[in-house]
């Protein structure tokens, strides 16, 4: 499926926020090696583990069939892609 570069642009923001997430409950949980994580603990945080991890692999394969359709450089495509999710342009910029 082809996808443009806004469509990546949204499924990096989508691992960013999973991302967010796992950390957040890391820092809210602890150390799981420093303090026993409950059983709901343990399945929260290998739920946003796994959700980050599907959204992340979600986009590396988005982004390098897009550099192949594109005869870009995947680094280049992934560079770009993150810049704009990450630090996006004032509108009108």
């Amino acid at each position: 499926m082809a996808h443009t570069f806004d469509d990546l642009v949204n499924m990096q923001r989508t691992a960013d926020e999973q991302h967010a997430r796992v950390r957040q409950l890391q820092d809210e949980y602890g150390a799981p090696a420093q303090q026993e994580w409950t059983a709901e603990q343990t399945q929260a945080w290998n739920d946003a583990w796994t959700s980050w991890r599907d959204a992340a692999d979600a986009v590396q394969a988005a982004v390098t069939e897009h550099a192949q359709e594109q005869g870009a450089a995947r680094h280049q495509v992934e560079a770009d892609v993150k810049k704009a999710a990450r630090h996006p342009e004032p509108d009108g910029a």
